[in-house]
């Protein structure tokens, strides 16, 4: 790996808020990294339900997380996460292939506008887009690089409910902002299809 540690980042459409229960990562050398990532996925929340939760980004969006200190590249991310706006409880395994790492590998030369230098710059981070029914959208991202869009992975609800079973049932609570839109607008399903 050309760098010390690659970045796990969580985003989710405006308003469609997720709770990130656990991200656990196995690398390419077997190695298992328990709560690589876990909270709140970064999210627009913007007031009077001027955002739009509609669609796929045009541009992925790294989003909130944790660098993967010690490990080496994923060979596999397991996620457990909420949908607050369902609600509803998650769970997928993200299989990353050899040649997303090789994409993680490889250098390129690329122009940074904010400084207004040349750099090497490297897909270090691994950008996961959550949405309401289960589908999360998977890029590979660096600082001053496009990126480059992986795989879909459609999950599969997790019959014991938030936390496990442990909750009793109870999700965390949806934000106000959140939930004025959703009553107002629902949940546009369809636009992540």
């Amino acid at each position: 790996m050309p760098y010390k540690s690659w970045y796990l980042g969580f985003s989710a459409p405006a308003y469609m808020e997720v709770w990130i229960e656990t991200a656990d990562v196995i690398d390419i050398q077997g190695q298992v990294y328990r709560r690589a990532m876990s909270g709140v996925a970064s999210i627009l929340t913007p007031p009077n339900n001027s955002g739009d939760p509609k669609g796929w980004p045009k541009r992925a969006v790294i989003g909130g997380g944790k660098h993967v200190t010690g490990a080496d590249l994923p060979k596999k991310i397991y996620v457990r996460w909420q949908s607050l706006v369902e609600p509803q409880t998650y769970k997928m395994v993200i299989d990353i292939p050899e040649e997303t790492r090789e994409i993680m590998r490889k250098g390129e030369k690329v122009f940074c506008a904010a400084d207004g230098k040349w750099i090497t710059g490297y897909r270090q981070s691994i950008a996961i887009r959550l949405v309401p029914g289960g589908i999360a959208k998977v890029w590979v991202a660096g600082p001053c690089m496009t990126p480059i869009e992986v795989t879909t992975v459609k999950a599969v609800i997790d019959p014991r409910g938030p936390y496990e079973g442990t909750s009793g049932g109870r999700h965390r609570p949806l934000s106000p902002v959140s939930k004025a839109y959703v009553e107002k607008f629902g949940v546009p399903y369809d636009s992540w299809k």
